[in-house]
Formats: C-alpha cells, sequence, structure tokens
C-alpha cells in the first residue's frame, strides 16, 4: 500500500530539481544581459572620455587668444564675487569649448540639486525629526532648571541684602 510514496517522492525531487534549474537559468541569462549592458555603457562611457580628453589636448594646443579683460571667471560658489585678478592664478586656465564647459555646469548643477535633495529628505526624515524634537525638550528642561537655579540664587542674595539693611543700627551710615 505505501509503494507510490517512493516514485512520489523522487517524482518531487525531480521536479523541484527541474525549477531550480529553470531558476538557475534564468537567472545567469538575466545576469548575462545586465553584464552585457555594463560593458556597452562602461565602452560609451569611455569613448565620451576619451573624445573629452581629446578636446581639451586640442584646446591646450590651440593659440590663445587675448582675453578682453585682465579677470578669470571661477564658477565654483553662489554669492561670492566671481572675478578674481590675473595675477592671482599661478597658470594660465585652459580654454574649453561651450558644449564641454555646458556639460561641466549641467553636472555640477545635478550634482549639487542632487545633494540638496539628499540632505532635505534626510532633515524630514521621522528619526532626524523626532532626535530634533528630543533636543529641543532636553533644552527646554535644562534652561528651565538654569532659570530656577538662578532665581534661588538671586532671591537669597536679596534676601541676605534685606537682612544686612535691617541689623545696620539707624544712626549709622554705611
Amino acid at each position: 500500500m505505501q509503494e507510490w510514496i517512493v516514485p512520489a517522492v523522487l517524482g518531487a525531487l525531480a521536479l523541484l530539481a527541474l525549477v531550480l534549474v529553470v531558476a538557475l537559468v534564468v537567472g545567469r541569462s538575466r545576469t548575462s544581459r545586465e553584464l552585457a549592458r555594463a560593458h556597452a555603457e562602461t565602452a560609451s562611457l569611455r569613448a565620451q572620455m576619451d573624445d573629452l580628453e581629446r578636446r581639451v589636448a586640442e584646446g591646450a594646443r590651440a593659440p590663445r587668444r587675448a582675453a578682453p579683460d585682465d579677470t578669470d571667471y571661477v564658477i565654483t560658489a553662489v554669492g561670492q564675487d566671481l572675478r578674481l585678478p590675473r595675477h592671482a592664478a599661478d597658470e594660465p586656465p585652459a580654454r574649453i569649448e561651450g558644449a564641454l564647459f555646458a556639460d561641466l555646469v549641467l553636472r555640477e548643477t545635478v550634482v549639487r540639486a542632487a545633494s540638496l535633495a539628499h540632505g532635505v529628505r534626510t532633515a524630514l526624515a521621522p528619526e532626524a525629526r523626532n532626535r530634533i524634537r528630543f533636543e529641543v525638550r532636553r533644552e527646554v528642561k535644562r534652561a528651565r532648571k538654569q532659570r530656577r537655579s538662578d532665581l534661588k540664587v538671586a532671591r537669597r542674595d536679596w534676601e541676605a541684602r534685606q537682612r544686612a539693611d535691617l541689623d545696620v543700627p539707624a544712626g549709622t551710615a554705611t
């Protein structure tokens, strides 16, 4: 009566092995597709970097034109005076093309926007708000205790002066 158990267990194990093999094949194919995509992206980035290096090298070899004024503009900070005197730099800055300049400015803007968004998201996180709330409560309690202590000291000082004034005989001047 129990002869069917062994073939059933073997069938279940075979089915499980088949499912694992299919999962392995699907996982490997997905991994190989992702790897191929990563290699393609790496090759594309390498080509872009070679192109940028070539442009910079060509810009460095090109004869420099006379600057219309004696100031360089540094775009690294907002709200500061961006003009620097020419003699402040040790070496003259390299000239770059407009497309490369726009690319650099766009990247810097994206990085700053992303860092700002991350900071805002972190600051508005529930953990940060709770920590701030806790610190504010603790500071309020500390300030309250300090005020009470200061009030006690001031009251003792005032009472001591009052007693000193009462202890002075009426005919003497201090």
